[in-house]
C-alpha cells in the first residue's frame, strides 16, 4: 500500500530564500509576471504561495503544491522553467529547496 500511496502522493515544494530589501519590488514584479502562466499552464501545478517573514524583511518562503513530485521535477528540468523564473532568481542571494510528499491532510469536518 505504501508504494501506491507514494506514486499518487501530492508533492509539496518549499523554497526558503533571501531577497535584499532593495530587490523586493523587482522580485514581486517578476512573480506577478509569471504567476498565472505557471498556475494555468504548467501540467500538475496545483497552487503556490509567496510568503514574507514578519520579522526579517529579507526572508521569504515560496511553497507550491503539485499533483506529484514527478510533475514538479519535469517542470524544473524544462527550458521554460529556467526562462520564466530567471528574473525571480536574479533577485535572490540565497535559496534552499526542499521537497516533500503529502502523506496526510486535515481540514475541518463538515456536517
Amino acid at each position: 500500500m505504501a508504494e501506491s500511496m507514494t506514486e499518487t502522493a501530492k508533492g509539496r515544494v518549499v523554497f526558503l530564500i533571501r531577497v535584499p530589501q532593495d530587490r523586493t519590488a523587482a522580485f514581486l514584479d517578476a512573480y506577478q509576471r509569471i504567476r498565472y502562466q505557471v498556475a494555468e499552464g504548467v501540467d500538475g501545478h496545483l497552487v503556490d504561495q509567496v510568503c514574507a517573514s514578519p520579522t526579517d524583511p529579507e526572508q521569504w518562503l515560496i511553497t507550491s503544491e503539485w499533483v506529484s513530485l514527478g510533475h514538479f521535477e519535469a517542470w524544473e528540468r524544462s527550458p521554460e522553467h529556467r526562462k520564466l523564473v530567471g528574473p525571480m532568481r536574479a533577485c535572490m542571494t540565497e535559496a534552499k529547496s526542499i521537497r516533500f510528499e503529502v502523506r496526510e491532510q486535515t481540514s475541518a469536518r463538515r456536517s
